[in-house]
C-alpha cells in the first residue's frame, strides 16, 4: 500500500482555504495517512490485543494500565485500555489476555468505576470465561485490614468462571511503584511468549481496539521520589478563629518547575515530622544523641501511627495488657477509638519494660508517605500557582502528620514544601462547556469545586453551575464566602445551597438541601448534568447517594431498582463521579 505524502505538500500556500478549512483538510489527510500506516504495520506483523481493565479511585491504577499499555505495544502487542465499568462481560469472555489493576478503598469496596462491573462478575448470569487468561495486580495499604480485598474478589471470581491464571496475582502496599514494575514485565513477558509476538516498531504506537485513546499528559520529571521543592507562598486561616475547626488556605509557587496541572487533580505534599516529637520518641529509647536515627525518623518512618506489624508485636510481648484485650475482641472500631489519641510514643510507654529497643523497633515502623489533598484552584485562574484548602488535624497534644507540618512547621512566607502532582483523569468539569455541573461538597470537600468554578470562569463556559456546601456554623465555617458571592453574583455560579448543621435544633446536611430540592434537581439531570461528589467516604458519600437515589425514584416514580439503574447509567457515561477518601 502506497502511503500518502506528508500533508503540507498536498495543500498550496496559494489554495482558496481559509484558515479553518485548510486545518480540518489537514486533519482529515492526516487521519488517511494515520489509517495507511496503521494498515500496513498490520499488514506486516499482526499483533495480539492484551486488555488492560482498570478499577481506580484518585487515579493510580490508571496510570499504571496505560503505562502497561505503552509496554505492550513496545513488545508488538495491541495494548486496550477501558476502565472495568465500561467492559461489558459478553466482550469480557472473547478477550483472550486480560490484565486488571484496581485499587481498593473504604473498607474492601471496589473503586467506583469498577462497582457496577463486580455485580455483574458475581452474578448469576455472568458467562463462563473459559478461554480468558488473566492476571490481577491490587492496589492498596496494609494498614487496612481489608488491605487489596477488590484485586482478591476479582481474582477469585475470574478463576470460578472458568478463566485461567496467566500469572498470580500481586497485592502492592503504598510503595507500589517496584513490586508494579515487576508483575507488568512478567506478564507481559508470558503474554508475548504464549502469542508468539515480536515487538516491532511499526506497533509501538498503535492502540488496541476498543483502547480508549486521549491526548497524554506529558510526564512530570517531580514525583514520590523526586518531589518539587516549592515555596509556600500564602498560608492563611480561612475558618473563624472561634471555629471548631481549623481550615487553612495554602499556595504553592511553582516558580520555574514546569509543573502543570488541572481542576481536579490533586497534589501530594511530603512532610517532615515534627522534631520535638523525633527528639522525645530518640530520649524514650536513650538514642538522643543518634542524629542518623532522628533524620530518619524525621524524613522517613511514620512515627504517630502504629503499624499493623508493631500493635502485633505489642500484643505478643504483653498479652495481659489493655492493647491485647482490646485487640481480642475483634472489632476494627473499637481499636481505631482506643487509638484515638495515642500515637507511638504512647504505645511505648504504655509497655514499658516490655517495649521493643530502638533496632527492634524500626523494621516495625512504615514509610512516611505523602499526603495527597484535592487542589483548589483551575491553571488557567493561577498558572503558576497550586492552591490547598486543607483541615489542621489536632487532637490533645497530637496533630495530624502533613495538616500541621503545613500549619505550623514551614516557616510560611519563606517555607519550601516537597510537592508533585497526582493526576486525576476520572475526576474534571465536563469538556462540554455547556453541560449543567452539580456539586456537592461539605467542609473541605470544597476543595476542588473552588477550582472547577475558576476553571469554568477563565473558560467562559455557559453551563449552570449549582453548590450544595455546608458545614457545622455559618458564622465560623463558612469558608471562601466572599469568593462564592462574587461568582454569584457574575453568575458563574447559578445556584448555591447552603446547610450549616449547626446552626438550628435540628440538623441539617447537605443531603437535606438536596430532597428538598428533588425536582430541579432531577431535572437538571435529565438536562445532561454531572454530578460531582467530594469529601468523607464512610457517611457523607453514602448518605448523599442515599439522597441521589431518593431524589430519582420519587420524581420517576418507577421504584428503587429503577432508581439505582439510572444512578447507574450516571456512572457509565462518567456523569456521576466521586472524590472521596
Amino acid at each position: 500500500m502506497t502511503l500518502l505524502p506528508p500533508t503540507g505538500s498536498l495543500i498550496p500556500s496559494d489554495a482558496p482555504f481559509s484558515a479553518q478549512q485548510e486545518s480540518w483538510l489537514a486533519g482529515f489527510i492526516a487521519g488517511i495517512a494515520a489509517a495507511g500506516r496503521r494498515e500496513a504495520a498490520s499488514d506486516a506483523t499482526p499483533t495480539a490485543t492484551v486488555n488492560i481493565l482498570y478499577g481506580t479511585q484518585t487515579g493510580n491504577a490508571e496510570s499504571l494500565a496505560e503505562e502497561l499499555a505503552t509496554a505492550a505495544r513496545a513488545r508488538g502487542l495491541a495494548g486496550s485500555t477501558s476502565a472495568l465499568d465500561a467492559t461489558p462481560l459478553d466482550q469480557l469472555a472473547a478477550m483472550s489476555h486480560v490484565l486488571v489493576v484496581t485499587s481498593t478503598y473504604g473498607e474492601g469496596e471496589l473503586p467506583d468505576n469498577a462497582g457496577l462491573f463486580w455485580e455483574a462478575l458475581q452474578s448469576d448470569t455472568a458467562p463462563r470465561l473459559e478461554g480468558v487468561r488473566y492476571s490481577v495486580l491490587g492496589l492498596g495499604d496494609t494498614g487496612y485490614d481489608d488491605f487489596c480485598q477488590a484485586a482478591k474478589l476479582i481474582d477469585t471470581r475470574l478463576e470460578q468462571l472458568g478463566a485461567t491464571r496467566l500469572h498470580e496475582r500481586v497485592d502492592c502496599d503504598v510503595d507500589f511503584e517496584d513490586p508494579a514494575a515487576q508483575w507488568s514485565a512478567a506478564v507481559l513477558e508470558r503474554v508475548t511468549a504464549e502469542t508468539g509476538t515480536a515487538g516491532t516498531s511499526a506497533a509501538q504506537g498503535t492502540p488496541g481496539a476498543g483502547a480508549e485513546v486521549a491526548a497524554a499528559r506529558p510526564r512530570s520529571p517531580w514525583n514520590k521520589r523526586t518531589p518539587y521543592r516549592s515555596r509556600l507562598a500564602v498560608n492563611r486561616l480561612l475558618s473563624s478563629p472561634r471555629s471548631e475547626k481549623e481550615i487553612r488556605h495554602y499556595e504553592f509557587d511553582l516558580g520555574d518547575s514546569g509543573i502543570t496541572y488541572e481542576a481536579g487533580d490533586a497534589l501530594a505534599v511530603v512532610p517532615l515530622n515534627d522534631e520535638t516529637l523525633v527528639r522525645s520518641l530518640l530520649d524514650h529509647l536513650d538514642a538522643g544523641t543518634d542524629e542518623e536515627t532522628a533524620r530518619l525518623l524525621r524524613t522517613e518512618r511514620e512515627i504517630r501511627i502504629p503499624s499493623k506489624e508493631l500493635i502485633a508485636e505489642l500484643v505478643e510481648r504483653s498479652p495481659s495488657g489493655e492493647l491485647a484485650a482490646v485487640v481480642a475482641h475483634g472489632d476494627r472500631s473499637d481499636l481505631d477509638s482506643w487509638l484515638w489519641g495515642r500515637d507511638i510514643l504512647d504505645l511505648l510507654r504504655d509497655a514499658g519494660r516490655t517495649a521493643p529497643t530502638l533496632p527492634e523497633l524500626l523494621p516495625l515502623l512504615r514509610p512516611l508517605q505523602p499526603r495527597q489533598y484535592s487542589i483548589s484552584s483551575s491553571p488557567l485562574a493561577h498558572p503558576d500557582r497550586i492552591h490547598l484548602t486543607v483541615a489542621s488535624v489536632r487532637y490533645g497534644r497530637h496533630g495530624g502528620v502533613a495538616s500541621t507540618y503545613l500549619a505550623d512547621r514551614t516557616d510560611g512566607q519563606d517555607g519550601e514544601v516537597g510537592i508533585y502532582v497526582h493526576a486525576n483523569a476520572t475526576f474534571g468539569v465536563p469538556a462540554d462547556d455547556d453541560a449543567p455541573m452539580i456539586m456537592i461538597g461539605p467542609g473541605t470537600g470544597i476543595a476542588p469545586f473552588r477550582g472547577f468554578l475558576h476553571e469554568r470562569a477563565a473558560r467562559g463556559a455557559s453551563g449552570r453551575n449549582w453548590l450544595f456546601f455546608g458545614d457545622r456554623h455559618r458564622e465560623t465555617d463558612f469558608v471562601y464566602e466572599d469568593e462564592l458571592t462574587e461568582l454569584r453574583e457574575r453568575g458563574v455560579l447559578t445556584e448555591l445551597d447552603l446547610a450549616f448543621s449547626r446552626d438550628q435544633s435540628e440538623k441539617v446536611y447537605v443531603q437535606t438541601r438536596m430532597l428538598e430540592r428533588a425536582g430541579e434537581l432531577y431535572a437538571w439531570l435529565e438536562d445532561g448534568a454531572h454530578v460531582y461528589v467530594c469529601g468523607d467516604a464512610s457517611r457523607m458519600a453514602k448518605d448523599v447517594e442515599a439522597a441521589l437515589l431518593a431524589v430519582v425514584a420519587g420524581q420517576r416514580g418507577r421504584g428503587d431498582d429503577d432508581a439505582a439503574e439510572y444512578l447507574a447509567d450516571l456512572r457509565r457515561a462518567k456523569r456521576y463521579v466521586r472524590d472521596v477518601y
